[in-house]
């Protein structure tokens, strides 16, 4: 009898998970659309909030994308086969619109939008912007357009380094 039951309980429990299988009550939701160009922010109106400082150390760096090697290579300007080490000042927006990360933090070098900081990095950026009570402002930074020199026969990436507090331990 309890040898039955328990197959009774086994076929019962087969047909529901089947069931619920063959009914499919999670249908997966549609991804949205393509923008036909890539997102990119705005830089805002207005006064920084708080000028970010690291004495010159310069260990947060900035994760860019292809796109913005033009860019990039434009702010270094001619630095003949060495690399280059041009100084700028970096604005750093939080892009609460950002349609591909929540927690988005772009950073702008003379008005050109240059790259974010990492994901790991924009968080703990927005968590010492809440502690000094500036959640969401603009702020700035010193930076510095780094790379481009020669090397095997081949030019290096650019790439933008912030002085500011290391963000990422």
């Amino acid at each position: 009898m309890e040898l039955a039951i328990s197959l009774l309980i086994i076929a019962v429990t087969g047909l529901v998970v089947y069931a619920i299988i063959k009914t499919n009550p999670a249908k997966p939701m549609p991804l949205p659309a393509r923008p036909a160009t890539p997102y990119e922010p705005k830089l805002p109106e207005g006064a920084p909030a708080l000028h970010w400082s690291d004495d010159g150390r310069f260990l947060v760096e900035v994760v860019n994308e292809s796109r913005y090697q033009a860019t990039l290579k434009a702010l270094a300007g001619d630095h003949g086969d060495s690399n280059a080490a041009v100084p700028y000042l970096a604005t750093l927006v939080p892009d609460d619109v950002n349609p591909y990360e929540s927690a988005a933090v772009a950073v702008f070098l003379d008005g050109r939008m240059t790259g974010y900081l990492s994901p790991k990095a924009s968080v703990a950026f927005r968590a010492l912007l809440k502690h000094k009570e500036i959640e969401g402002r603009t702020t700035t930074c010193d930076a510095q357009v780094r790379g481009g020199g020669v090397w095997q026969n081949g030019r290096l990436a650019y790439v933008v380094v912030l002085d500011m507090e290391q963000l990422e331990k």
